[in-house]
């Protein structure tokens, strides 16, 4: 007798799942992440932004550089793209194998890991082949230990061509190490930067003068991890050969993100600076603390000058004492200031 709960099954037994429910990785959980946390806050800001009524310039240009700026830091320190190579292989499928297959194969280098893609082409279809490797090597034997479960898990020959190059330490195969001491001061100057990012923040909405020179400095410390990065790489490019092609490594999508970050906070901090040096107390925005409240320093400025226009003047007729006047001196002065007719009379 057929129940409620009898779909798919025969005979009484299990349900039965014809098809393989294992998918491809697509993207990076963390990076999406970062840009669903930061797109949010910016969507927010752009709600409340019509209501705005002064300093909308400024505000805007502030908030959209210190939310761009915010997102690269982050996204560069958990991205895979600071040293890339992609290319069209033909190479086997396993080791000491004649089959040969046709695919794309893709090395995407982070701060802290490498990134192995591939995805068949030609005959094949890439419901049958579709790998996203990541080996990690934060700390130093872990590349080799993430090599060996690759070889127990039984990876392509290609993936495990590449991870190889990474893994050996010894006999010129240096890159590994090169590629972790890389991303190990690299991210040491990210996090700085964060770090100075999130002061700037805090000093736009207490004293922006000061917030603009942190923004000058964290503008240096990004520029300086593309610097650092790109001294440190292995000065002997990295060739992964296979049959008629080879993995080219260049620069990659995150290492000319942070430069454009670094150029514009540098940039945009070097013109505050000027322009608050040249009209002081100019350069303002609505998120300071206590803006257009009795307490702002705009109105404080402006009353402290009117007190000092204001000051109670010296009269003319007013004769000044020496203070080393006498008493008899000093009424004799007072009496003529009071009777000056009766003075010129005598």
């Amino acid at each position: 007798m057929k129940g409620w709960f009898d779909a798919f099954r025969n005979d009484g037994g299990p349900t039965l799942y014809s098809y393989s429910n294992r998918t491809p990785v697509t993207g990076d959980v963390q990076t999406l992440t970062l840009y669903l946390i930061f797109c949010t806050v910016f969507i927010a800001f752009l709600v409340i932004f019509p209501g705005m009524r002064k300093e909308r310039f400024t505000t805007f240009t502030s908030v959209t550089l210190s939310l761009f700026v915010g997102t690269v830091i982050l996204v560069a320190k958990h991205g895979s793209g600071w040293h890339v190579a992609r290319a069209q292989i033909l190479s086997s499928y396993r080791a000491f194998s004649r089959e040969k297959i046709a695919a794309e194969l893709g090395a995407f280098i982070g701060l802290g890991h490498v990134n192995i893609t591939l995805t068949a082409a030609g005959n094949w279809t890439a419901e049958d082949i579709d790998f996203n490797e990541r080996f990690a090597w934060l700390g130093s034997g872990q590349m080799g230990e993430s090599y060996r479960e690759a070889l127990v898990r039984g990876l392509p020959f290609p993936i495990l061509t590449v991870a190889e190059y990474f893994s050996l330490g010894q006999e010129g195969f240096a890159w590994g190490g090169q590629y972790r001491a890389a991303g190990y001061y690299g991210s040491i100057l990210l996090w700085a930067a964060f770090a100075t990012w999130a002061l700037m923040n805090l000093l736009l909405v207490v004293v922006p003068r000061y917030g603009a020179y942190t923004m000058m400095l964290t503008g240096a410390l990004l520029l300086a991890t593309d610097l650092v990065y790109f001294l440190l790489i292995p000065p002997t490019p990295l060739v992964v050969r296979f049959e008629g092609s080879a993995l080219m490594f260049r620069l990659g999508w995150c290492f000319w993100l942070v430069m454009i970050a670094g150029v514009l906070c540098l940039s945009a901090g070097l013109v505050i600076a000027v322009v608050d040096l040249i009209y002081p107390h100019r350069f303002s925005t609505i998120l300071e603390v206590d803006y257009d409240t009795p307490y702002d320093r705009h109105i404080i400025i402006e009353e402290s000058h009117d007190t000092r226009n204001n000051k109670k003047k010296t009269p003319a007729n007013r004769l000044e004492e020496p203070p080393t006047a006498g008493l008899g001196s000093r009424l004799l002065r007072r009496t003529a200031a009071e009777n000056p007719r009766e003075v010129s009379m005598w």
